[in-house]
């Protein structure tokens, strides 16, 4: 059972409807102990960051989420889950919930590609990953996969060695972060067709261990 995190950050049945489509039963929830119990635990979202944070903490879920990756359960974060697992994140000025260092940050107001033109914020569809180093949960994806992104804010890891995959929108940033039995990605795996699928069947089957690193 894959427990997908219920925050009131939205999100949340487009990614039970991509696992159903895997084959993999999962339970949308804000119950601590259907959260222990899940053999691994998806934390999706969209939204702002204060709001997040707060309902998090409301609702216990903060200490439940940590308390997953310490049993060493595959946890996954997608967009907003994975701004907030950062220290601190300039929306809101929220401080969040210090997993990995790092904090999350704002596109420039008048954000620009290399030619001057000008780039919206948000920062809305299909864009590519490059991939840093090799992990069992991107396995199997080409370089520059392209996946469905939609953000203002994007992370900005304080290690390097966090960081497994990078997208170019105006800047560089990093779209993909993985630490142990912990990964994370900006873009939107269940809006990404074939790609975002491949990388949920690999969450599926991923054991948390390998590939990680301390």
């Amino acid at each position: 059972m894959i427990a997908i995190i219920n925050y009131e950050a939205g999100n949340l049945t487009s990614v039970q409807r991509a696992l159903t489509h895997l084959g993999a039963a999962s339970v949308i929830t804000q119950d601590l102990a259907e959260i222990a119990q899940a053999e691994r635990v998806i934390f999706p979202g969209v939204g702002a960051a204060g709001a997040a944070m707060n309902s998090l903490r409301r609702l216990g879920l903060d200490k439940a989420l940590k308390e997953a990756l310490a049993s060493g359960k595959p946890v996954l974060g997608i967009c907003l889950g994975t701004q907030i697992i950062f220290e601190s994140s300039q929306e809101d000025l929220a401080t969040c919930l210090g997993i990995l260092p790092g904090q999350t940050v704002r596109f420039p107001v008048e954000h620009k590609d290399a030619g001057g033109q000008a780039l919206k914020v948000p920062h809305m569809g299909w864009n590519k990953v490059r991939w840093q180093k090799e992990h069992p949960v991107f396995a199997g994806l080409p370089q520059e996969a392209e996946f469905y992104f939609v953000h203002s804010y994007h992370p900005a890891p304080a290690r390097p060695a966090d960081v497994l995959g990078l997208t170019e929108y105006g800047l560089v940033f990093a779209s993909a972060v993985a630490r142990g039995n912990l990964v994370a990605v900006q873009f939107h795996p269940e809006k990404s067709g074939r790609p975002g699928l491949r990388i949920l069947q690999n969450f599926i089957a991923w054991d948390g261990k390998e590939g990680g690193h301390a």
